[in-house]
């Protein structure tokens, strides 16, 4: 019997799709989608196809297109034949699509035929051009070649779990995309230790509103409800609040996963200002009883809008602000904290309520080794890292970076500084390159200035850097939040919105730097006009403005 750490992507459709067979797996929302039997009936005929196109094990497949069935499909049919998938992420520009087809050597590219017209030029070495949609040809030398969902492989595939199963580049926060090499062990292995975290089985609804060329979404909310017969469902628009909300009442999801930035948005919002728009109200959300009070109540409308039977709302990608992971774990609301990264295909670290400890993502997973790698004697902060077969092989074609961060007995090295509690909870205190070191030699951590910054009114995200030897925090502002207050003084609506906008600075000047230590105190709060350029999970891409 294979364990966990055995298993191929080959291995677990076909376990799948015979337990679950008449079962709904993927689709649309309001749309009728797949069952399992029917999704690996798709997965075969993909493969008979790619295989009339000349692929062949190990050969690289590019995968280019927003969240679909089909999407779940190709990714399936190309490692459940051995071959390598090379996810790339829709917001990527065409200059960073074309590198990364060209650096991946990618033969065949599954793309949706809007994204098809708008890129110019693919790499020479690139043969084929399939449409997502259809799985008709859009540009290639053998037109001739048809999918038909009738056909089967005409080869049986002996996949090993070391294979390699996907090339993963990503778009980080320091601006150096490299290509994460997860073979089949690393990313199911990492499934089967997230599910010791949350029991998931076919009475599960995932609803899917983050990228699945991401290792967060891909794994957690692709492979976990695939492995156990849980349905997924997909948008076939961005997540706006008109789109979400009709999409949560239909399907009630049980599960889903999101980025700091939605929960985020929702609470300041919508329910901060409840708690603050009057005084009494004020004054009693002070007292913490009270306040608390009022956070469940605010909790089970919460739970409301979600579709009331959420079990499990994964948060990963970057920090949650403190202030409102306080109100989830007060309001009772069944969040969860993630950490990791792609190269552990993702997930280290993990919490479910009401184990939950705020500002900590949790405890190693279960098969997950974690230390703190010479850790400072005073404050106890270390370098996390991490050991445990979800670890990736390393970078494609770069064994110097790959050497960089994997040591030869196996160790991950995260770049990531951190402080782990009696009880093993880890609490990330920021990145080891963005760490600013102070006059007389303290570690400052940018990211928990931002996060104080980032829970006064108006503020939607800050950015802090160093210039100068001094702390600079660049905030962007919610001006269209102003004009809508201002709006009824009509010709002179600019000139306050400017007016109050420096007043919000001046204000942050003064109560921000009240509540950091002396030597985290910002030197200067300039404005920053638009929002920030930011990575898929939401994160700054710090390197631009540095």
């Amino acid at each position: 019997m294979k364990t966990y750490t055995d298993q191929t992507f080959r291995s677990i459709i076909k376990e799948s799709a015979a337990k679950f067979s008449n079962k709904h797996a993927v689709s649309f929302v309001e749309e009728e989608g797949y069952s399992y039997g029917q999704v690996l009936e798709r997965i075969e005929a993909l493969v008979s196809f790619l295989e009339k196109l000349g692929m062949e094990m190990k050969d690289k497949v590019a995968l280019l297109g927003p969240n679909s069935p089909e999407w779940v499909i190709s990714y399936l049919a190309i490692t459940y034949m051995g071959a390598t998938v090379v996810p790339v992420l829709y917001d990527f520009s065409p200059d960073e699509v074309y590198s990364i087809l060209e650096h991946s050597e990618a033969k065949i590219v599954i793309v949706d035929e809007k994204t098809d017209a708008a890129i110019e030029k693919y790499p020479d070495g690139l043969h084929h051009v399939v449409s997502l949609d259809d799985f008709s040809l859009l540009r290639s030398d053998n037109k001739k070649t048809v999918f038909h969902t009738e056909d089967r492989p005409a080869h049986d595939y002996l996949v090993n779990p070391d294979d390699l199963a996907a090339i993963i580049y990503t778009s980080g926060t320091t601006g150096n995309s490299k290509g994460v090499m997860l073979s089949h062990r690393n990313i199911i292995s990492n499934a089967f230790m997230g599910m010791k975290l949350k029991h998931v089985d076919k009475n599960d609804r995932f609803l899917s509103v983050l990228p699945l060329a991401h290792t967060y979404e891909n794994t957690i909310g692709m492979v976990i409800p695939l492995i156990n017969g849980a349905s997924i469902y997909y948008l076939r628009k961005p997540p706006t609040a008109s789109v979400l909300i009709p999409a949560l009442e239909k399907i009630r999801p049980t599960i889903m996963l999101s980025v700091p930035l939605i929960i985020e948005k929702i609470y300041f919002s919508k329910i901060k200002p409840a708690f603050t728009k009057n005084v009494p109200v004020r004054m009693l959300y002070k007292l913490r009883p009270l306040r608390v009070l009022l956070n469940r109540a605010a909790g089970k409308k919460l739970m409301k809008t979600f579709g009331g039977e959420m079990t499990f709302f994964g948060i990963g990608g970057a920090k949650v602000n403190p202030e409102v992971e306080r109100f989830m774990y007060e309001a009772k609301f069944p969040y969860a904290i993630g950490y990791g990264l792609t190269e552990s295909s993702p997930l280290l670290a993990g919490m479910v309520h009401p184990r939950n400890k705020v500002e900590s993502t949790g405890p190693a997973i279960e098969g997950v080794e974690l230390i703190l790698k010479d850790p400072d004697p005073v404050t106890g902060e270390g370098e996390i890292w991490a050991r445990g077969s979800n670890i990736m092989k390393g970078y494609y074609k770069n064994p110097e970076k790959t050497k960089e961060v994997l040591t030869d007995d196996g160790w991950l090295r995260t770049g990531d500084l951190a402080v782990i509690d009696k009880d093993g909870y880890l609490f990330i205190k920021g990145r080891l390159k963005t760490v600013i070191v102070g006059a007389s030699g303290e570690n400052i951590y940018p990211e928990e200035i931002e996060s104080v910054i980032n829970t006064f009114k108006h503020v939607v995200e800050s950015l802090v850097i160093e210039k100068g030897g001094k702390l600079v925090a660049m905030v962007h502002i919610n001006r269209e939040e102003l004009e809508e207050k201002y709006r009824h003084l009509k010709e002179e609506m600019t000139r306050v919105v400017e007016e109050k906008m420096q007043e919000i600075i001046a204000e942050l000047n003064h109560q921000v730097n009240q509540r950091l230590n002396r030597f985290s105190r910002i030197h200067q709060f300039v404005l920053q006009p638009v929002p920030f350029q930011k990575t898929p999970t939401r994160k700054i891409k710090r390197y631009l403005y540095i």
